[in-house]
């Protein structure tokens, strides 16, 4: 794989919270910072992306379907986009990762051993910055917005006699699971309830903190996933904004 250079940055959080509309914004202070960066978006690859819109369009992906689909996504956009990145010294700001399928496999009953078995590949992030919200707070938002359609209301799972009460109970479950996986994972969680803007500075300060110490040397370069979980004593960085390393605290 060669030796990675760059910063892989993750954002997390349920759907309509926030996250492009943060990075598209991310992007061009980073590059005024001096940094090149790349963005890379969950089920955007090349490879899968009409595959996997086309399967969602039948409504009928079970659980396994479903994550298999998501990792080899991002297996693609990981050989092709992230790693070649990396190693040239780039940061990637990844909107959403191997997490949000943890969740979503979860809430779909699905085993989280097999999940994570199956997402073993995937690079640890350096940095994951979590935007938590809740249910409540999220309806008023994806109603203004591109409102709810099937999968993220949770339709597949026949949670309630309409869209607005699936939707209801599934992104509870969902925002549930992120949160027991930013406990987990040691996410930096930010309020995103929060205007925009507050929220984009508290994202600039805990990147620039990140990045400036990365370049002090101070950080370990990522590690695959399969292989933190296999040895999860190995590192234990002292930045809690940057401890991707540390899996099992």
């Amino acid at each position: 794989m060669g030796r990675l250079k760059g910063s892989l940055i993750v954002l997390e959080g349920t759907d309509g919270v926030g996250r492009s509309t943060q990075i598209e914004q991310l992007k061009p202070w980073l590059e005024v910072e001096g940094y090149g960066v790349v963005s890379t978006r969950w089920a955007r690859s090349g490879l899968l992306q009409e595959t996997i819109n086309e399967a969602k369009a039948g409504h009928r992906l079970n659980a396994a379907t479903f994550s298999l689909l998501y990792a080899a996504d991002l297996a693609d956009r990981m050989e092709n986009e992230i790693i070649p990145a990396l190693q040239a010294g780039l940061v990637v700001i990844a909107d959403r990762y191997m997490y949000t399928a943890f969740a979503r496999d979860r809430v779909m009953g699905a085993d989280p051993a097999w999940s994570r078995a199956l997402f073993g590949f995937a690079l640890v992030p350096d940095l994951v910055l979590y935007l938590k919200i809740g249910v409540e707070a999220l309806i008023p938002r994806v109603l203004e917005g591109k409102g709810m359609n099937y999968w993220e209301s949770g339709m597949h799972l026949a949670l309630g006699k309409d869209i607005f009460e699936s939707y209801r109970k599934y992104q509870r479950r969902l925002i549930r699971e992120l949160n027991a996986l930013a406990t987990e994972f040691d996410f930096t969680t930010l309020d995103a309830r929060k205007p925009p803007d507050v929220i984009q500075a508290h994202l600039r300060e805990h990147i620039g903190r990140f990045l400036r110490t990365r370049k002090k040397g101070q950080l370990a370069p990522p590690v695959p996933f399969g292989d933190a979980q296999a040895a999860p004593n190995v590192v234990e960085e002292p930045l809690a904004a940057a401890s991707s390393q540390a899996l099992s605290k």
